[in-house]
């Protein structure tokens, strides 16, 4: 991508972000609904009307009671209308979005002039007895008489002469992006002539009521063209919408929800105005605390702490804050597991996922913790233990791209030592690192269930490790040998299987501490109503589909086991005059089964053929006998059935 193209697209972002802005400040304040820091000194009267909420008969006695719905339903209704605008704003196209950028300006410069304008007439008027009329200011400047102005006046002059520059600076950005008509005598006369009006007056002797009303009357000119803009555009911005409609609804029908949301999500680049938003509202924080003197305090803990930790804490104070932090969260998950694809010297697409999963992880850790709602101390320490889960979980994706580069190496016979060292020193780093991560925390820590959520995560990261390094010191023995190693299958698939046992009870150990935390620990309602779905989401996927999947494959494979046991076993002499390699492997034979229809092939090769279907690769005939057999058994005897009936017919 060009500087050009970065440029723009980074200009795009900026103009999303103020949207944001705006649904954070609604939020901050519970969309208008009262909650205890609205009453700080009052809690007796939130208590009384917390009451009143619960007991709702006191609707048809108490009138405070009625005042106070009413007032907290009309702040809802205008708090979710502000929110429903900014939402509407923030998925407008660039182009309509630049439009009402540059309408709201020009009503802003309107108000901002208005209030220049007042402000100096309200300091000229003041300079002067009351009653007496003002000099002519005029006069002196023709006559160049600097000590008048200067002294005389007392400051007048400069505060006249201050207000005309910014009248100047806002007339020039007025005419250049109102959206009115923009005749010539109204562009580069009236229009000036408008904005400077009551400073021109203001140097005349006029009567200090001409000045007081100058303001209103330079506004209306101005106002009037917004106004104009306004109710002209009426029908446009109908017509727009209903465009939008008719085209959302057709993409929806044509091509469905999900494609939608994915071509909004990449057009508004979501994740791109959501870092900028939060690295601006960290901006805006940081400045606050060095303007509040937080800096300076004496109370024994580091300065550059303190910020961090008022940073962490301000920074997850809101829904659309902890969406800011999510999105940094994942740009920052999605560099490490590039880093390490680039240490590995690999390239796989899964590995952009790492970024996807780890932001809905720690969204979804954010909501069933209730971050935003819990007091600042015990909002930092809850990020944290969120941090350290999330560490751990992505040193789970970290073994999942390296896994199977290692299987990949002792399969290819690959002789490049290079490769095989990074990656042996990514899985010591995956093993050293969580023993020494709890070793700390058990140290440090005293036990509860976010430690032992934390403790299972790393031991079982550290015996998925030490699986993978066993398969793959097996295949590496297996390159070496010269002859085929028949049991090299039997002691992968024990060692698989043990390693799926330790995750599945995992799995069910973290299920039960959830329902420890759900039920002793939980206290938004909100949270606790997160965290159930989150748990069946678990028990499904984690422990039921996995428990399903590995009964099925010990089904096929004891399956398989039996019908291979079923087949006879080539002796030496008939291995001898075959003397041929194994249809499936490739490879000597030392030892065979023979199917029915004469074939040899390895037990084990067989065995693993026999998971995908029951018949010879060669002929495709049936592999095994005792079906047969059955088969057979069970034709004789409907057969012999058929004859006892139609003897009992005859007779």
């Amino acid at each position: 991508m060009s500087l050009r193209a970065k440029i723009l697209s980074f200009g795009e972002i900026l103009l999303r972000v103020p949207s944001l802005f705006v649904i954070d400040e609604i939020l901050k304040i519970s969309l208008g609904l009262p909650n205890r820091s609205d009453f700080a000194g009052y809690e007796e009267s939130f208590d009384y009307f917390e009451e009143k909420v619960q007991n709702i008969t006191a609707l048809d006695y108490d009138p405070n009671f009625k005042w106070f719905l009413l007032a907290s339903l009309y702040r809802l209704l205008i708090s979710t209308s502000v929110c429903a605008v900014a939402i509407c704003l923030f998925v407008l196209s660039t182009k309509h979005l630049m439009i009402v950028y540059m309408y709201l300006m020009s009503v802003g410069v309107v108000f901002i002039s208005y209030w220049s304008n007042m402000s100096t007439m309200k300091q000229v008027i003041a300079l002067y007895p009351e009653g007496q009329m003002n000099p002519s200011i005029l006069d002196d400047i023709l006559l160049l008489d600097f000590d008048n102005l200067l002294q005389l006046y007392g400051g007048a002059f400069t505060v006249i002469l201050k207000n005309y520059f910014v009248q100047c600076i806002l007339t020039v950005i007025f005419v250049n992006i109102h959206l009115g008509p923009r005749y010539h005598y109204v562009q580069r006369r009236f229009l000036p002539l408008s904005f400077l009006m009551p400073s021109i007056l203001a140097l005349l002797p006029v009567p200090a009521v001409v000045l007081m009303h100058a303001p209103v009357f330079a506004a209306l000119l101005p106002l009037s063209l917004v106004k104009f803009v306004l109710w002209s555009s009426l029908v446009c911005v109908i017509h727009t919408i209903y465009n939008g409609y008719s085209q959302t609804r057709t993409y929806v029908t044509s091509f469905g929800m999900s494609a939608l949301i994915e071509s909004e999500w990449i057009r508004l680049n979501v994740p791109g105005v959501l870092r900028t938003f939060w690295i601006l509202r960290v901006f805006e924080h940081t400045g606050l605390f060095f303007i509040s003197g937080l800096w300076n305090d004496s109370d024994g803990i580091l300065p550059l702490f303190r910020l961090i930790k008022s940073l962490m804490v301000t920074g997850c104070d809101t829904l659309t804050a902890v969406l800011g932090i999510t999105s940094v969260v994942s740009y920052i998950c999605h560099h490490i597991g590039r880093t390490f694809q680039w240490f590995l010297l690999t390239e796989d697409e899964n590995d952009k996922s790492i970024g996807t999963v780890s932001a809905i992880l720690f969204y979804i850790l954010a909501l069933q913790t209730g971050l935003t709602g819990l007091d600042p101390e015990k909002r930092f320490v809850r990020l944290c233990r969120n941090f350290c889960l999330l560490f751990t979980a992505l040193l789970h994706f970290i073994h999942n791209i390296v896994n199977p580069l290692l299987m990949s190496l002792s399969a290819s016979h690959n002789p490049s030592i290079k490769r095989h060292l990074r990656a042996l020193a990514v899985c010591a780093y995956l093993v050293v690192f969580p023993i020494l991560l709890l070793i700390y925390l058990w140290s440090n820590h005293t036990i509860s269930t976010w430690l032992l959520a934390v403790s299972a995560f790393s031991i079982e990261i550290v015996v998925k490790v030490a699986v993978s390094l066993s398969i793959y010191s097996l295949f590496l023995l297996d390159a070496r040998r010269e002859t085929f190693w028949e049991q090299l299958d039997d002691y992968v698939y024990y060692i698989k299987a043990f390693g799926n046992m330790v995750e599945f009870c995992f799995g069910i150990f973290l299920f039960f501490n959830g329902i420890w935390i759900l039920v002793y620990e939980s206290g938004a309602v909100v949270a606790g109503a997160i965290r159930a779905v989150m748990m069946c989401i678990h028990a499904y996927f984690n422990i039921w589909c996995d428990a399903k999947a590995g009964w099925t494959v010990f089904m096929k494979r004891r399956t398989a086991v039996n019908k291979i046991d079923s087949l006879p076993e080539a002796d030496a002499e008939q291995l001898r005059h075959l003397d041929d390699v194994c249809a499936i492997c490739y490879q000597e034979m030392k030892s065979a089964k023979i199917t029915r229809c004469k074939h040899y092939f390895h037990g084990v090769c067989l065995r693993k053929w026999l998971y995908v279907q029951d018949k010879c690769p060669l002929c495709h005939n049936i592999l095994h006998s005792v079906e047969v057999e059955e088969n057979k058994a069970w034709n004789g005897r409907l057969i012999q059935i058929q004859v006892a009936q139609e003897e009992l017919n005859h007779r």
